[in-house]
């Protein structure tokens, strides 16, 4: 019998008593919480939870775009139009919890929370969990929170979560900023409920954040070799015609250049693997209706490498108040030899630095393994499961550490096998 077969059936069972443990016993934690400075009160009243979904999600683009200003984690993949896009889903079923605080001219959004319900990623335990991100092509579970209301509405939002009866008690976060004042909430937010979190994974990943201008800043990043190198790629591709860096960012010209772009991708390494987003209608789909939305407020871009008009490669950015994410790239593997999508690296990290409306740049890479790893700062990430109900439950302390288990027996696993590949 096979190890990920043993533990899906060790799973199994524990599910089957996942939901009438007693709920009132701490969770042994899976991590030390690191000190606090204080422990938060009870939520207070001023905070109120509303549970949305689809049309209502339209209703609130205004106030969503105000709470990007102040917010402390802003997170383009909780933007409420991307939440009500999961409907190009089939069965999927998502869920957004929008936190109001009363103020003198009405009722003011503090926070937005979104989550999938279904099975957790990558996990074999056949229960339902509240997941973020929503969707499989983003890249951040951090809850778009103002910055002042932090507590009080972690607080408010996770009693929703343990009250509302048609709702998993799980959360299961793939994609949480760990070095942020939001994950520094969070901690202690679940501290004082006595329900630790279990921390599945860390890792880091690449993140553009400076003040220098950006030849300076590939001066720092790149070696002088490898700054050569660029130069001599970018010299001898212009040799064989028109070399042309664009941005394009009017709504219509980024229609057609997302074209473009799906095109490009699934004609590379990923149409092959069948992960380009073309390989799924309802991926492409999705991709077309975000782009457009988000382009039509200035909050999607493409900047792309042309040669004789025809992409080298593409890299879309999105944006959500003072932070952009470099959602998707492609580049033509004909021009591989050529390094266009280092090249394309150079020109947008300049043009990013130089946009007055970016603070910083999420890269959106899973880890530090990608190119885009010229990138020198660096963003801390984690994967965690906690339980919404106060004081954790004994279900819960059984169902994280047998998820812990898998996820590293499947890390060994996938170890052995590169390690045999490489033989």
């Amino acid at each position: 019998m096979s190890p990920t077969a043993t533990l899906a059936e060790a799973s199994a069972r524990v599910a089957e008593q996942a939901w009438t443990q007693p709920a009132d016993f701490a969770v042994a934690p899976d991590r030390a919480l690191a000190p606090q400075p204080h422990m938060p009160a009870p939520v207070p009243a001023k905070v109120t939870i509303e549970v949305a979904a689809g049309a209502r999600l339209a209703e609130i683009q205004l106030e969503w775009r105000d709470l990007l200003a102040r917010a402390e984690a802003p997170n383009v993949f909780m933007h409420p139009v991307l939440i009500a896009l999961s409907a190009c889903y089939p069965g999927t079923r998502s869920v957004a919890l929008l936190a109001w605080r009363d103020q003198a001219g009405g009722p003011q959004l503090v926070g937005v929370w979104a989550f999938v319900v279904g099975r957790a990623p990558r996990s074999v335990i056949p229960i339902s969990v509240l997941a973020a991100p929503t969707f499989a092509h983003a890249y951040l579970s951090t809850p778009a929170i103002d910055r002042d209301a932090l507590d009080e509405t972690l607080h408010a939002m996770i009693d929703c979560i343990a009250n509302e009866p048609g709702l998993p008690k799980i959360i299961a976060l793939d994609a949480m900023r760990e070095d942020g004042a939001t994950m520094q909430a969070l901690d202690r937010v679940l501290a004082s409920r006595n329900s630790a979190p279990c921390m599945l994974r860390r890792s880091s990943r690449p993140m553009l954040a400076s003040k220098l201008d950006g030849k300076q800043y590939m001066e720092k990043a790149l070696s002088g070799s490898s700054r050569k190198k660029l130069r001599q790629h970018r010299r001898r591709l212009a040799e064989k015609g028109v070399l042309e860096s664009k941005i394009i960012s009017e709504p219509e010209t980024v229609a057609a250049a997302l074209e473009d772009f799906l095109s490009l991708e699934v004609a590379g390494w990923k149409g092959r693997k069948g992960t380009a987003l073309l390989c799924n209608p309802a991926d492409a789909t999705f991709a077309r209706e975000m782009v457009a939305a988000l382009a039509s407020h200035g909050d999607a871009w493409i900047h792309a490498l042309y040669l004789d008009g025809r992409p080298a490669g593409m890299q879309i950015v999105l944006r959500a108040g003072t932070t952009a994410f470099t959602w998707k790239t492609a580049y033509d593997e004909a021009m591989q030899d050529f390094s266009p999508g280092m090249l394309l690296l150079e020109d947008y990290t300049g043009a990013l630095l130089a946009d007055p409306r970016i603070a910083c740049v999420d890269s959106c890479s899973y880890d530090d393994s990608s190119f885009m790893a010229a990138w020198g700062e660096r963003q801390a990430m984690a994967e965690l499961w906690f339980d919404a109900r106060r004081g954790g439950s004994v279900a819960f302390a059984h169902i994280s550490r047998l998820q812990d288990a898998y996820l590293r027996l499947r890390a060994q696993v996938k170890a052995a096998y590169r390690a045999g590949r490489r033989r």
